[in-house]
């Protein structure tokens, strides 16, 4: 019987902690994995944007702005970037503010920095490794 209590006072500390590892909320980072070719979606974890938030997405070591969402300033912009690598890419919705990268190649693994700022500020970090078939 005490040994039973001991597996599963275990597992259930195992289970807290991996939610733990893995939940992502503000400031924390998600890592995905996306095989070549395929598309992956960073999701905002907004439902709507409200007219006061301004969206910010970079990428890279030197957080390079790829897409930018500002309601009041009626912007809406995407960017091919650096040697436009993410030419007809990249497609951002305009309700959540999510971030979807088509056809990604290793040349999109990287880390995705998101910042929202308004009524709802947030901070979230992607960690995207791609790979081959």
């Amino acid at each position: 019987m005490m040994k039973m209590f001991h597996t599963l006072a275990f597992c259930c500390l195992c289970c807290c902690r991996l939610v733990g590892v893995f939940g992502v909320g503000a400031n924390e980072t998600q890592s995905l994995a996306v095989i070549e070719g395929d598309s992956v979606t960073l999701y905002t974890d907004v439902t709507k944007i409200h007219a006061d938030d301004d969206i910010l997405w970079k990428f890279g070591f030197d957080n390079f702005l790829i897409a930018k969402i500002s309601i009041q300033k009626k912007i809406f912009y995407t960017c091919d970037g650096i040697n436009e690598r993410f030419r007809d890419r990249l497609k951002l919705n305009n309700q959540t503010g999510s971030l979807t990268i088509t056809n990604i190649t290793s040349g999109h693994a990287g880390n995705y920095q998101l910042q929202i700022s308004g009524a709802k500020r947030l901070s979230k970090t992607f960690s995207v490794s791609v790979y081959g078939e």
